[in-house]
């Protein structure tokens, strides 16, 4: 696991232990950051289910202002990777709950222009996420939620605000879908 390009490039993560934890291979991640181009300059970015920090800490390394990370067993490491890859500065890592700390955030008025949902599979973590974030409590308006779930995990739950703008499909295990968020039903 290493930070892919921009500022911290090169720059090795540290990854749990004998944790269940199953980082975004570098192939996923710079085929994802590939996609998402230019789209993280200057974002605000959200990082739930973070795991390592990789993705928000790739996210600043290409120029986000500003990522807050949310992980309930990994809190340690991501500090420890966002001091490594010199950008502690721009970082919030908050240890709990995703669902109660992201509760928090929204009590807290945060609102973020990109979020990056990397949870275990095949427990509804990010079904669950989604329909969360759907409600727009943390979302700036035509934010990009991007999921990594796996490849056999399909049904999308009844979205009103959250719009499916792509999936990408990486072998049999593993699919990301980019979502937009629009204040409007998406129905329209």
């Amino acid at each position: 696991m290493r930070i892919i390009t921009g500022l911290a490039k090169g720059c090795k993560l540290k990854t749990p232990r004998g944790m269940a934890t199953r980082p975004t291979s570098d192939r996923v991640k710079e085929s994802l950051f590939s996609i998402l181009g230019n789209e993280v300059w200057g974002k605000t970015i959200l990082d739930i289910f973070a795991g390592t920090g990789g993705l928000g800490l790739e996210a600043l390394s290409r120029g986000a202002k500003y990522a807050a990370f949310v992980d309930k067993a990994t809190a340690d490491i991501i500090r420890f990777n966002a001091e490594h890859t010199h950008m502690a500065d721009k970082a919030d890592v908050f240890k709990g709950d995703v669902f109660a700390v992201m509760d928090r955030l929204a009590a807290q008025g945060n609102k973020f222009d990109m979020v990056f949902c990397d949870p275990p599979y095949h427990l509804g973590l990010w079904e669950r996420a989604l329909t969360k974030l759907d409600k727009g409590d943390l979302l700036n308006e035509a934010a990009l939620v991007i999921v990594e779930q796996g490849g056999d995990e399909n049904e999308l739950p009844d979205l009103t605000h959250l719009k499916l703008l792509r999936n990408q499909r990486y072998g049999k295990t593993t699919q990301i879908n980019i979502f937009e968020y629009k204040s409007g039903n998406t129905s329209d």
